[in-house]
């Protein structure tokens, strides 16, 4: 038998799995999942930011008038503006060493080794993306996403900008929020209240994502009314209830004590179409004995609307 290429096989089983890789991880996250189900996985081909268009004040000349009344359009006022999202990156390599190629000289060995590689590989960046859902933007040196904890804040009227944009001076930029000591008896009423805080007409939240705690008091709320998983997201493996029209999503990444009231009509993640998850070349390292490819992402999560995202925070201690 002759020498067999291991470095061929690393990327042509990690290509053949590319697709897949990028489907697993975002399919992996309750919000990402419904977020590329919108078709808000938005492609970004580039720019030194991600740009979100928005407007934010009404138009001035509007009124109600009678007969032959004059308008006043002499001053256009500033009603569109857009918020500025930073690039963010995420990645990781699948590898080989040589003296691994000289014990795994078989084919079928080979293969096996590096689809075991992969797998970790494709678990540890679904991880981080699902951390980094709910990051601040600070973490990792600034490196990570800015998350729900960054676009629906737990303090929307304290200092800071999202997305260039200083929210302790706009107020018409700020999430709602509520912090309150939940218990099984009033966590009906507290969502109820946020439900209606978010709230304009038929702009409605879709989605509830909920830590352990928060999910639990709101499970045990309707053990009586006999209420069960929404059939939808049961079916795409997550662990969900209804609430009006949205669904509760359990997630244990989702930080402790949170519930996110969350309406992704709003919501985006731009994403480099070159780098959603792309397997990249294989790369021969010159000075060490080992073989690399690596998959790459780039992009962040975006919102052009943080008056109809909502956050509860439990407070007991």
């Amino acid at each position: 038998m002759g020498a067999l290429n291991l470095g061929e096989i690393v990327a042509t089983t990690l290509r053949n799995r590319n697709k897949k890789m990028a489907d697993n991880i975002t399919n992996d996250n309750g919000l990402l999942a419904t977020l590329k189900e919108k078709g808000h996985m938005k492609p970004c081909h580039g720019g030194r930011t991600l740009v979100e268009p928005l407007s934010y004040a009404e138009n001035t000349s509007a009124k109600w008038y009678d007969g032959y009344e004059t308008f006043t359009i002499t001053e256009q006022t500033d009603q569109i503006d857009a918020a500025e999202f930073d690039w963010k990156q995420l990645g990781g390599f699948a590898m080989i060493s040589g003296i691994e190629e000289i014990k795994n000289a078989g084919k079928y060995a080979a293969i096996n080794l590096i689809k075991a590689r992969i797998d970790v590989l494709e678990a540890t960046l679904k991880n981080k993306a699902g951390e980094g859902v709910y990051a601040d933007g600070t973490g990792n040196a600034g490196k990570e996403f800015g998350g729900l904890q960054l676009l629906v804040a737990d303090a929307p009227s304290g200092a800071g900008t999202v997305g260039g944009i200083d929210q302790a001076a706009n107020t018409w930029w700020r999430n709602q929020t509520n912090s309150v000591a939940i218990t099984k008896d009033n966590i009906g009423e507290t969502m109820n209240a946020m439900w209606l805080a978010c709230e304009r007409g038929k702009d409605q939240v879709d989605q509830i994502q909920a830590d352990t705690v928060m999910y639990s008091a709101y499970e045990a709320s309707l053990q009586q009314y006999q209420r069960f998983a929404d059939s939808k997201k049961a079916a795409q493996g997550f662990e969900a209830l209804k609430y009006k029209s949205a669904d509760v999503v359990h997630d244990d990444q989702c930080p402790e004590k949170h519930m996110y009231f969350l309406n992704t009509d709003y919501l985006y993640m731009q994403v480099s179409p070159k780098r959603e998850f792309k397997v990249g070349k294989e790369r021969k390292i010159e000075n060490g004995d080992y073989t690399v490819i690596p998959v790459f992402f780039a992009g962040n999560l975006t919102v052009s609307n943080r008056a109809r995202q909502g956050v509860i925070i439990d407070s007991t201690a």
